[in-house]
């Protein structure tokens, strides 16, 4: 059982593997999450998504790793609150007032609850499973 238990160090920093697809994948839909007030939306996502790459790498080799997992769960935090929040309370970019605005909100209210979460296990990551603590005490 210990070694199925030891797979989540692996499983976990690699799921996000999948929004680095999506950042590079379909650039516009990232771009789209950018905040009105941020220039240059492309620059954001492709900087996001090599964050997340950068991440992922020091989880893995366990070099930074808690330095690691503390800022992902700053970012995903702040996502939560900075972009997926407003959008839930109806505050939806020019270009998204065409779709179904209710559902939209549904689906980010959801992505609240899931970047909460995703937060509390990356700080339970950079607690109890991350060994470096050259940074981060």
């Amino acid at each position: 059982m210990e070694k199925v238990l030891n797979l989540g160090r692996w499983i976990f920093p690699l799921s996000f593997s999948m929004y680095v697809g999506l950042h590079f994948g379909k650039p516009e839909v990232g771009a789209s999450f950018v905040p009105d007030f941020l220039p240059f939306p492309y620059f954001w996502n492709y900087l996001t998504a090599l964050c997340i790459i950068a991440f992922i790498i020091s989880a893995l080799i366990r070099k930074y790793d808690k330095l690691a997992y503390s800022l992902m769960a700053l970012y995903v935090i702040l996502m939560a609150l900075l972009v997926h929040l407003p959008m839930a309370l109806g505050n939806l970019p020019v270009d998204m007032m065409g779709m179904d605005v209710a559902r939209t909100q549904k689906l980010e209210m959801i992505n609240v609850f899931r970047n909460i979460m995703v937060t509390g296990a990356l700080l339970g990551f950079a607690k109890y499973v991350a060994e470096d603590n050259r940074i981060i005490r």
